[in-house]
């Protein structure tokens, strides 16, 4: 991720959550808080990137409407299923895990995550631990003031650069409870990380989290990184990252994917593609919500 300036990804996926809230005819997430959180500089920036892309009969013609600019090119940006089905998915894995007990949520790369702010009446009596560069939660706490909006004392933000810290450091400095279970998120990151940063990570995430604490993650196959191909979903999306400096790095076999957790001492439970994906959140078809069929979203527990 970009080492400076806060996230330009993390900011277009908070947009993507309340964009899907605010059009989607039968939303998958109630997420309001992206069109608050991020500063209207940066939806200007993210305006003029898209007219940019236009040739000038189209440029004329979406000028008229400004507005929609926007929610048009979030909408159809290929990147735009999987950030809606990831936080779906994420959120129902968290309620099962507060059902079986489970009272610490830890949100590593947690961007302009909302979670906090909307907590649902499930995730009353759970403590939040938010941990991200320093450049996009600083930004984030910014938004929060500016904003007048006051978190509870179970919300913790934790400044970390993982790149340069290893997770277990960046928690000690909170009151994460290392002794009781964990569910960790850690969603649209690993393909900014080298696979031994990610097989890392993992492992942290196995020492960090007591018996019982489960992880949901994201990841992209492996063969699209070796496939060389100039178009597609995949090529896009990796492409709009780059442009912004957050380059993608590296995937996972998914065939593998079960060995790679085993060896870092966690288990997997599941393992969904993006047509998977698409099936168990599908309704009816109404919101077309198909992310690539090489993204992936896995759950794995400490074993």
């Amino acid at each position: 991720m970009t080492g400076f300036i806060a996230s330009s990804t993390a900011l277009a996926t908070s947009l993507m959550r309340a964009v899907h809230t605010r059009l989607d005819p039968d939303p998958l997430i109630d997420d309001p808080w992206g069109e608050r959180l991020v500063p209207e500089s940066v939806r200007e920036a993210f305006r003029q990137f898209v007219l940019a892309k236009m040739d000038s009969d189209s440029r004329a013609k979406a000028s008229a409407s400004p507005d929609s600019i926007l929610d048009t090119a979030l909408r159809t940006n290929a990147a735009y299923a999987g950030v809606i089905i990831r936080a779906r998915y994420t959120e129902d894995a968290l309620k099962a895990a507060v059902a079986n007990g489970i009272r610490q949520y830890a949100i590593i790369g947690a961007g302009f995550d909302s979670f906090a702010l909307r907590r649902p009446a499930f995730a009353r009596e759970v403590d939040v631990y938010e941990i991200d560069h320093p450049a996009t939660q600083g930004l984030k706490c910014q938004r929060l003031r500016e904003c007048g909006l006051s978190l509870t004392e179970s919300v913790h933000f934790i400044a970390a650069d993982l790149a340069e810290e290893d997770l277990g450091t960046a928690l000690a400095r909170s009151p994460f409870r290392l002794n009781d279970p964990a569910f960790f998120s850690w969603l649209g990151v690993t393909t900014y990380l080298t696979r031994e940063a990610n097989l890392a990570t993992l492992r942290a995430i196995a020492t960090c989290g007591a018996p019982g604490s489960e992880l949901v993650f994201t990841y992209i196959d492996e063969r699209e990184f070796n496939s060389g191909s100039d178009s597609g979903s995949f090529h896009e999306v990796k492409t709009a990252a780059a442009s912004v400096g957050e380059r993608w790095v590296s995937g996972f076999d998914p065939e593998k994917i079960a060995e790679y957790l085993q060896r870092s001492g966690l288990i997997l439970e599941e393992d969904l593609n993006g047509e998977q994906m698409a099936e168990r959140y599908r309704r009816t078809g109404v919101n077309s919500l198909r992310p690539p069929a090489t993204s992936h979203i896995a759950r794995a527990r400490v074993g």
